[in-house]
């Protein structure tokens, strides 16, 4: 046992100077033969040391890998017949005031649970402010939205309902209104023991079945339990990459690929007609200008465009962007009175990376491994 112990110690130390020395002089055939065998052993003790900013708490972070099971709250549990009656209700269009907009306008099993779009249409032909995040594996956010308003998938149910720019429904009419649909009845029954139709219970029943939402094994997943084949030698560049050189992990980590935390990226677009101060509208604190929840980069090659504001339309645009240090220019016309301390400062993590063009393709590459089969929904029949 003792030399078990002492034969691993080795390994990672060796992992961790190995790591250090392909950062400085670059990768050859046996550099990546080695990181094969290190990603795919299935001990992420053997991995190199990820390369961490000293803002990052190290004993809170946690490395990439397979999803677990999804975290159900003990004042929701999860049913089955909670969940089928929460797919209903995201596909219901009846939940908005015109009858036409539901959940899935937006979040579409067949786009990545997004749209697809810069920005997405809602009441009367109206663009909402931001890109529409996708809700796979919405159920592994401590927070959701871009600026983090809704503390739970419970309570996000009830933002876009009420939305102007989204559904534009009184909260308590949308009730009244799947309260008068008498086929709703025996749903509720199931999953809630008597017919009676709450604010509570439609959130609960939608947040039941957005944790279901989640993706397939990925060929990420696979490789990392040690299926060594899974990879090309590219794409096993490219992860490691994203976790020292490109210094993607500092936000991307865990196994939902996101710290669950919120950072200024240098997309604040300030003084544009896009400027967006993020999290700051929520918390109305100064650190917070500009930062924005980190999303999940899993399914991140099928969920474009990119960014809170959707501008960026291929995943070269991102690296691009990251790779320059996240430039954010400030337009000093609309600097005065009260605007100067508005000044957003972009995160000190963002720096420049100066990966050539064969890193970049490589960190392509492996993001693309992060998709998994779309499997196929099935539209639930709405109740009458």
């Amino acid at each position: 046992m003792i030399y078990k112990n002492y034969k691993i110690l080795l390994i990672a130390v060796v992992s961790v100077l190995f790591g250090s020395w392909i950062k400085k002089n670059g990768t050859t055939t046996a550099d990546i033969v080695y990181l094969r065998k290190v990603y795919a052993s299935g001990n992420t003790a053997l991995w190199p040391k990820p390369d961490l900013h000293s803002s990052v708490d190290t004993l809170l972070f946690k490395d990439i890998g397979p999803l677990p099971k999804v975290p159900d709250p003990s004042y929701n549990p999860y049913s089955v017949e909670k969940a089928k009656l929460g797919k209903m209700l995201f596909f219901d269009p009846r939940l908005s005031v015109s009858g036409q907009i539901a959940c899935a306008s937006c979040h579409n099993p067949e786009l990545a649970w997004t749209d697809n779009s810069t920005r997405s249409f809602g009441h009367n032909r109206q663009t909402g402010k931001r890109n529409a995040m996708t809700i796979l594996n919405s159920g592994y956010a401590k927070e959701l939205f871009w600026d983090g308003r809704a503390t739970s998938l419970e309570d996000q149910v009830r933002f876009p309902i009420q939305d102007p720019l989204e559904m534009n429904q009184d909260i308590h009419l949308a009730v009244n209104t799947i309260q008068n649909i008498k086929g709703y009845q025996p749903y509720f029954i199931k999953a809630f023991g008597d017919t009676l139709v709450t604010q509570q219970r439609i959130q609960y029943a939608v947040a039941t079945f957005e944790r279901t939402v989640n993706s397939y094994k990925s060929r990420f997943d696979k490789f990392v339990l040690g299926d060594a084949n899974q990879y090309t030698d590219e794409e096993v560049l490219g992860l490691h990459l994203f976790r020292t050189k490109a210094r993607c992990i500092n936000c991307h980590n865990t196994p939902y690929f996101s710290d669950n935390q919120y950072h200024n990226d240098g997309q604040t677009l300030f003084g544009t007609e896009n400027e967006d101060f993020g999290r700051y509208h929520v918390t109305q604190q100064m650190e917070d200008l500009g930062k924005m929840r980190t999303p999940t980069l899993r399914e991140v090659s099928r969920t474009g465009p990119w960014m809170h504001h959707g501008h960026f339309p291929s995943l070269l645009d991102v690296v691009e962007f990251y790779n320059l240090g996240n430039p954010a220019p400030i337009q000093k016309k609309y600097l005065g009175i009260g605007r100067d301390s508005l000044i957003p400062n972009t995160s000190p993590i963002h720096q420049k990376l100066y990966l050539n063009k064969t890193e970049i393709k490589a960190l392509i590459a492996f993001m693309q491994t992060l998709k998994s089969s779309k499997g196929r929904t099935l539209l639930p029949e709405l109740p009458n």
